[in-house]
């Protein structure tokens, strides 16, 4: 690939990356045929093509005979994974990935705390009261209620990479009571006992 090709190759990944974005299309809606992307574009068919083929082959979309190409939920293939075991052999990648995940998960729990979910907080009381959750799908059920919705798109991709991090190094179980005294906190509003809870459920102190 000469030089002008992979700066159109790029455009056009950049392009579709846009269009996702701006339409907020998620897993398995439909994203435009390459002739509506090279007409949109401008550039020739083959281009969009080998981009296309490249977003496939990443497990990112994919292509249905006689139906279109459409987004593909990333958790059914072993993309992260795969850039796990490239990317987080050194000690301090692992150690970023925690704490960017523990800084995430902080903004969410102060979003709550300044603003009215006191019925969300409930019911994900009630919720705990008849399941038992793993440490992801409490925090997942805190990261929705906070409201913010790229928030809640970057820690879920983030969880991706340290849920990986986690089977590796056997993360502890959590009790049942930590999540329910963190959503006690959340609904009195204490800050104090809040982060005391969350500190519970901090990955740096339960992974080995």
């Amino acid at each position: 690939m000469t030089t002008a090709q992979s700066k159109v190759y790029i455009e056009i990944l950049r392009h579709i990356k846009a269009y996702i974005a701006e339409k907020q299309l998620s897993y398995g809606d439909k994203i435009p045929s390459e002739r509506e992307f090279a007409e949109k574009l401008k550039v020739g068919r083959s281009s969009v093509r080998e981009a296309l083929r490249a977003l496939e082959l990443l497990g990112m979309i994919e292509t249905r005979r006689g139906e279109g190409t459409f987004l593909k939920d990333f958790r059914e293939h072993n993309l992260i994974e795969l850039l796990g075991t490239f990317i987080l052999e050194e000690s301090k990648a692992i150690n970023d990935i925690i704490e960017m995940n523990t800084l995430l998960e902080h903004s969410a729990i102060q979003l709550i705390l300044q603003t009215d979910h006191e019925e969300e907080l409930k019911q994900l009381a009630r919720h705990l009261k008849e399941n038992i959750l793993t440490r992801y799908e409490f925090m997942n059920n805190l990261v929705l209620i906070a409201n913010n919705y790229l928030l809640s798109r970057i820690w879920r991709v983030l969880n991706e990479y340290v849920n990986f991090v986690s089977t590796r190094n056997k993360a502890a179980t959590y009790p049942k009571e930590y999540f329910e005294n963190l959503v006690s906190a959340l609904l009195v509003k204490d800050n104090d006992k809040t982060m005391k809870a969350y500190k519970m459920l901090t990955l740096e102190e339960n992974v080995e």
